[in-house]
């Protein structure tokens, strides 16, 4: 007969998952939740950025905390005929918080997109996390990551920033006189 150590450990492993899961999803509902929502309300209060928090609970476990930045009209707008324009309306992005299956948390940003203009950029994961783990200063750098995400997608163009001159392509832009962002090896 084989020796079972190893399969007995695997399903100690997943015993402790599943109750980890159950633990998760308990401390969501019993504080996580509202310590997320009042501490986007106190960095919405705190910087006057209009936004709307909304507690998304249509599937028990799978809630969502969405922080987001509200419709308007985009300023562009699909001639209809010589009188008539339709508005194309601008979703401005959120911070999303969403309780998955197993009970962990994932941060999510959605982008800014104006409807029937292009394809809408995909969401970006920031991380996922055990609720224990979700702190007020975690939640703080989430904020402005998302500040930060839909400000570039605000100012889109195609400058270069952030790159160094090496990585940009181009003959002229490759040999940088010694000493501007490369060092001299001497080896």
């Amino acid at each position: 007969m084989e020796d079972l150590t190893n399969l007995k450990r695997k399903v100690r492993e997943y015993q402790e998952i599943l109750k980890n899961t159950i633990h998760y999803r308990e401390r969501w509902e019993s504080s996580l939740k509202e310590i997320i929502r009042a501490e986007l309300q106190r960095m919405l209060d705190e910087t006057a950025l209009e936004g709307e928090i909304e507690i998304k609970d249509d599937v028990h476990n799978l809630e969502a905390i969405v922080l987001s930045l509200g419709e308007e009209k985009s300023g562009i707008y699909e001639k209809i005929n010589k009188e008539v324009k339709r508005p194309l309306i601008k979703h401005n992005g959120s911070l999303v918080y969403q309780q998955l299956f197993n009970g962990k948390v994932m941060a999510m940003i959605t982008y800014p997109v104006i409807e029937g203009y292009g394809q809408p950029k995909p969401p970006k994961t920031i991380a996922i996390y055990r609720p224990e783990e979700i702190k007020p200063p975690f939640l703080i750098r989430h904020m402005e990551e998302f500040m930060r995400e839909v400000t570039d997608w605000e100012d889109f163009d195609d400058d270069d920033k952030g790159k160094v001159p090496s990585q940009k392509i181009g003959y002229s832009l490759n040999f940088m006189p010694q000493g501007e962002g490369e060092r001299e090896d001497n080896d």
